[in-house]
């Protein structure tokens, strides 16, 4: 083999290693830059009487837990603030029990547009009558916390860039270890990577509630959009234009873990498939927007979305490096190999430094040594992304 086929073949067995070396890298640096955070102490602040607001809150047969929802926001609100429930193709008493809460309710019925893109697109057309200077998008089966509405309104008016709150999972009442290890991921996916982001000066995706827009950049691109991650894909587009998400470390939304099986896995297989279609799609059109303008803030998106799914990432670097390591052995180069050991130590510094700073409450120790097992249950998943990619929007099942 000549010198200059082998450096050929050298260059093409290592760019997979690469990637994933600077993804896992760009994630340890996250961790790395958050460690140390902890929920910040709330300052209560009032918003200026000419800030006008509007809290849109899309629902679907969520009749047993929406007054719960509202009964979370409603304190947090002024006279002149509008609160709309957006009762997606209801079948149940959803429009009954908002309006009793006290909300203003409108419905809206549509079989072959599904979706909370498409609810919220609604909503926001209801409002165009008399625009607010902020609206705020907040799902139907979530608690706001105190405080955290004024948070994402000020954020959002004064950077005029949509807002996004810490967006937290609850474990369910008996929680088991997939559960726990589920919980630490949403937490490092949620809080963990964008708290990096913000300290680091740089925009950050949207999580998908808990969502604050000024006006100009809630109209600025179309939501009407079935897609099953559609707040990441909103954050994405409105990126594109002008309009890059921010962290606000201020406001904190939660929600529960599904207690069933099958419901928990519906919802794993829609945020992973939808974040491996958008990776598939977007990473390309931020990397070339990012040379165009040179837009450093889009650069750090591309990075972010780059960063597969936590489970993915440690089944693909584990694999390319033992792959790399058998290679090297063969008598080819042991650059792919080297690339690809950092990446897992990368990924395992990551890990490490999230679970440290954040991770204890949810796992112990022996508990974080069983992901490797938690990951390997996971590649009918993955394996269904190849075959058959989860494509329509499909509402998980609440428990009660």
């Amino acid at each position: 083999m000549n010198a200059s086929l082998g450096s050929l073949i050298t260059i093409l067995l290592a760019v997979l290693p690469l990637l994933l070396l600077t993804t896992s890298a760009f994630l340890a640096l996250e961790c790395l830059v958050a460690l140390g955070g902890s929920k910040a102490a709330f300052a209560p602040a009032s918003l200026p009487d000419d800030l006008s607001l509007a809290v849109l809150v899309p629902a679907h047969n969520e009749a047993e837990g929406i007054a719960t929802t509202l009964a979370t926001i409603l304190p947090q609100m002024r006279p002149s603030d509008r609160l709309v429930v957006i009762a997606d193709n209801c079948t149940d008493t959803t429009v009954a029990a908002a309006r009793q809460a006290g909300a203003t309710v409108i419905e809206r019925h549509n079989l072959t547009q599904r979706g909370k893109g498409y609810a919220l697109d609604f909503g926001l057309r209801h409002l165009m009558a008399d625009p607010p200077d902020v609206v705020v998008f907040i799902d139907a089966d979530c608690d706001l916390q105190p405080h955290s509405l004024a948070a994402l309104a000020l954020q959002a008016q004064h950077t005029q860039s949509p807002a996004q709150a810490v967006y937290l999972m609850e474990k369910p009442p008996s929680p088991g270890l997939k559960d726990g290890i589920s919980a630490f991921a949403f937490k490092v996916k949620n809080w963990v990577r964008p708290l990096g982001l913000y300290r680091l000066g740089q925009p950050c995706l949207l999580t998908g509630t808990g969502i604050a827009l000024p006006w100009e950049a809630a109209t600025a691109v179309t939501i009407a959009s079935g897609h099953i991650v559609e707040d990441m894909k909103l954050g994405l587009d409105l990126a594109l234009v002008g309009y890059a998400p921010r962290f606000c470390p201020s406001a904190w939304v939660t929600s529960r873990l599904p207690s069933g099986s099958q419901a928990a896995t519906t919802q794993r297989t829609r945020w992973e498939h939808g974040h491996l279609q958008m990776l598939t799609e977007y990473v390309p059109k931020l990397l070339g927007q990012s040379l165009r303008q040179g837009r450093l803030g889009i650069l750090v998106l591309a990075l972010e979305l780059a960063v597969l799914p936590i489970s993915l990432q440690v089944m693909v670097t584990l694999a390319i490096a033992a792959l790399s390591l058998g290679i090297a052995l063969a008598g080819l180069s042991w650059l792919p190999a080297c690339l690809a050991l950092g990446a897992v130590l990368a990924l395992v510094f990551a890990v490490t430094l999230a679970w440290i700073g954040y991770g204890r409450s949810d796992l112990s120790l022996t508990d974080l040594l069983t992901i490797p097992l938690y990951v390997l249950n996971k590649i009918p998943l993955y394996f269904k992304f190849l075959v058959k990619p989860e494509k329509s929007w499909v509402r998980t099942e609440r428990d009660g």
